[in-house]
């Protein structure tokens, strides 16, 4: 596949460094950050006058859809398209403006990277068609297979890619069963057994010695993929992430839990349904939760969703790792606890080697994924992986 090669706005804009108290929601501070990383000071400076009217969901699609809108009609891809984004990520999947946004926002993200559509290899798996990525470089060290979790597309991630390559790797990137177009366009949820989609791009590119990264819940997917694959020599969590339930019940109250627990226990999902659907038109971020879980996941209720979360552990197979392993972890990361590190590390009986690294406020890493400080997360990979490879094989 011919190399991928990023455009002059993208290379100029990408991968900002700052963290920066934008909104008093955590979750929606994080949103911003996230998409901020690659539009710099541009970008907040468009968003900056809109603050105000951020007060509920609504308000915030409609007034990032306003913005992406203004950005594209002055020509500046990169900033519609991150404006799109941030805008139709909190667009339930029912919402008529979402499709036609989302395959806009794609398209720009293709332009402002230079990247020509062309350019994406389609991965047969099944009755499926993974999109993928090759950035090529000569003399590469080596390759790395990456890819997101539960809610990005492999695009928003083309700076990134770039950057790591530009460390010295080629960098093949997809998307594989419940991310991105394979859910959005053919509809299939995602899979726990994702060793399955990582062999078919180990397959279709003929690589039988590569660092497999996943990011968000790919920390998870990452793990679970490497117990089955023997081709992933190395293994880099980008951030740790031991258990989704967890995650999604982080930020209930301790009865809230307990209620779940024994509601699932009983399968009395009847109830449960009941329950979580009384609560969501009180929560805002419950009832987005729930309808992208359900999506994600292929399940028409919440109980279903909830239930299938439960199979994105990684307790199960971390014993099985033989690999040398790079774990990630901000130090004040909303989504994941950062016990899940030690939990991580002290579940990997079997792995070659263990690394940890905890991202601190002081880098601007503290959060999920290193929003804030891409680069140095960047660096830290591509030092870890230099360290590696020169150790040889097991």
């Amino acid at each position: 596949m011919a190399n991928v090669a990023l455009g002059k706005e993208d290379a100029a804009a990408r991968l900002h460094v700052g963290w920066h108290e934008l909104h008093a929601d955590v979750s929606l501070n994080f949103q911003l950050n996230r998409w901020a990383a690659y539009g710099g000071p541009r970008w907040i400076a468009d968003v900056r006058p809109v603050l105000p009217r951020l007060t509920g969901y609504g308000a915030w699609r409609t007034a990032f859809v306003e913005l992406g809108e203004a950005a594209a009609s002055e020509g500046r891809a990169l900033h519609a398209a991150l404006h799109f984004r941030c805008g139709e990520f909190f667009m339930l999947p029912s919402d008529p403006r979402k499709e036609p946004i989302r395959r806009r926002l794609l398209k720009l993200f293709r332009q402002a990277a230079g990247v020509s559509e062309n350019a994406r290899r389609d991965v047969p798996f099944g009755n499926l068609r993974l999109p993928a990525y090759h950035f090529a470089r000569e003399s590469a060290r080596g390759t790395i297979v990456i890819f997101g979790g539960y809610d990005s597309y492999i695009e928003e991630w083309f700076p990134l890619f770039e950057t790591l390559r530009d460390f010295g790797s080629n960098v093949i990137a997809f998307e594989g069963p419940g991310q991105g177009s394979v859910l959005e366009e053919q509809h299939a949820p995602m899979t726990h057994e994702w060793h399955r989609p990582v062999g078919a791009v180990l397959d279709a590119f003929g690589l039988d010695d590569v660092t497999l990264v996943g990011m968000s819940l790919g920390g998870c997917l990452v793990v679970r993929a490497a117990a089955y694959e023997p081709r992933v020599k190395r293994v880099v969590a980008f951030d740790v992430a031991t258990d989704l339930p967890a995650w999604m019940m982080r930020t209930q109250p301790p009865a809230m839990k307990a209620t779940v627990r024994a509601l699932l226990a009983l399968r009395a999902d009847g109830m449960f349904d009941r329950a979580v659907s009384s609560l969501a038109p009180t929560r805002p971020i419950m009832e987005w939760g729930l309808a992208q879980a359900q999506h994600i996941f292929g399940q028409p209720r919440p109980s279903g969703a909830f239930r299938t979360a439960r199979r994105y552990i990684t307790r199960d197979v971390s014993h099985l790792l033989r690999q040398d392993v790079l774990l990630l972890a901000g130090a004040e990361d909303h989504y994941v606890p950062l016990s899940q590190l030690g939990d991580q590390a002290r579940l990997l009986t079997s792995a070659r080697s263990i690394t940890t690294r905890v991202f601190t406020r002081h880098e601007h890493g503290q959060a999920h994924c290193q929003v804030g400080n891409f680069p140095l997360a960047v660096k830290v990979m591509a030092s870890w992986l230099d360290e590696r490879v020169q150790a040889g094989p097991p």
